[in-house]
């Protein structure tokens, strides 16, 4: 049994007596350099810091420590965003102990007079900024978790280059210590420094063309080569892969990345892997996530099927350039249970390829077709794009 011990910001004077009695009987201490400075050195006790990079050094570390009594120290609530959930992650929940302490964003809601359910929460990791993007609406209310000292200022970058330069962002510091710090100032108009250890808070006012997260954004959001699932017939692909948190999606013949970008977009916990041949192509993909703040697409460069042979089952799959017959065998048997797949068609070879693959797997055929409304010299009219030939299907459970 591991116990973590989640610290305030004055660590040893807040803690009950029991915790206390908890670390002075440890064999062996675990934590950061900063959370260990915080608690009083005791004979015969064993004190390591976290392995760096955490997750790859952090098998060996608890091997090592595996016959000892160890406690490991968190900052405020271990199960938020902090290491309480990775060691439960590792060694599940019945060989960890968690004893809370106020989160920091806890003491922030407090002193902004925010209610949970009015904040969304952003955690900053490695160089992920544009993750910010994906939170950002008007009147919307953020937390975030900062890296360090800089933090503050690259959010207010990039609100001001997004056009949000007008949200409020009040920096805390040090919380709950008696050198607790506030900035409160406009995004376009940041200056200053502040502690490493702060928490950005954000109330934003502005506007953006990507603001929703429905499916089916405006198509001038997504750099492009003209290889984009345009927006009508995006939105109809989505409601068939039915987006859930924490699925796979592959979307293979990329193009520009858009669906694999709106999946991610739809909620927090899903994944996505981009398939994409052309090279051009596979840097305007990781171009497009991370303005439209889905950083953390996976996007392969290679040609399928050959590639997919390597990937984690997906739950749901898009193909939307280049489906092969092979291809969507490849994809349909590597399709989990009760996963689904959509396929667009714009080729009448194509067309026959997604008929076969509906005689032998079932689902539905839909021509899609659109037309918008334009000038015709003086007067207008309707011009009529190019139908798509749409399969979709679901697999079943057994």
């Amino acid at each position: 049994m591991i116990e973590v011990i989640g610290l305030s910001a004055r660590g040893w004077s807040d803690l009950p007596e029991r915790l206390r009695t908890l670390i002075q009987q440890a064999e062996v201490l675990l934590g950061s350099p900063r959370q260990l400075s915080l608690i009083p050195q005791f004979s015969d006790q064993q004190r390591l810091p976290w392995p760096s990079p955490l997750r790859e050094g952090l098998p060996r570390l608890l091997s090592e420590v595996a016959r000892s009594r160890a406690v490991a120290l968190a900052s405020g609530d271990p199960l938020l965003a902090g290491i309480g959930s990775t060691l439960i992650e590792m060694l599940g929940a019945a060989a960890v102990r968690i004893h809370p302490a106020v989160s920091s964003v806890a003491l922030a809601r407090a002193r902004m007079g925010w209610s949970e359910e009015s904040t969304q929460l952003v955690r900053l990791r490695g160089d992920d900024l544009d993750v910010v993007r994906r939170y950002v609406f008007p009147g919307r209310r953020l937390i975030i978790l900062s890296r360090d000292a800089d933090s503050p200022a690259a959010v207010a970058q990039l609100l001001s280059d997004t056009g949000y330069g007008d949200s409020v962002i009040t920096v805390l510091g040090d919380l709950d210590t008696d050198a607790e710090s506030r900035i409160d100032m406009a995004a376009r108009d940041w200056t200053g420094s502040v502690p490493a250890l702060n928490v950005t808070c954000v109330r934003c006012a502005g506007s953006h063309a990507a603001a929703s997260l429905a499916p089916g954004l405006p198509d001038q959001v997504f750099d492009h080569d003209g290889q984009l699932t345009k927006r009508d017939l995006r939105a109809s692909a989505m409601a068939h892969l039915m987006p859930r948190p924490g699925e796979l999606l592959w979307d293979v013949g990329a193009g520009a990345g858009s669906i694999a970008i709106e999946w991610l977009r739809s909620d927090p916990g899903c994944r996505a892997i981009a398939v994409e041949r052309d090279l051009d192509r596979v840097k305007r993909i990781r171009s497009n996530a991370e303005a439209l703040g889905v950083p953390g697409l996976e996007v392969l460069h290679g040609q399928a099927p050959e590639v997919l042979a390597s990937l984690s089952k997906p739950d749901a799959v898009f193909v939307g350039g280049g489906a092969s017959g092979e291809t969507l065998e490849h994809s349909w048997l590597a399709l989990q249970p009760g996963g689904r797949m959509v396929v667009h068609a714009v080729t009448q070879e194509t067309e026959m390829i997604l008929v076969d693959s509906w005689k032998r797997y079932g689902g539905e055929l839909s021509r899609l077709s659109v037309e918008h409304f334009e000038p015709i010299g003086r007067y207008h009219g309707w011009r009529p794009a190019r139908a798509v030939v749409q399969w979709s299907s679901i697999k079943d459970l057994a």
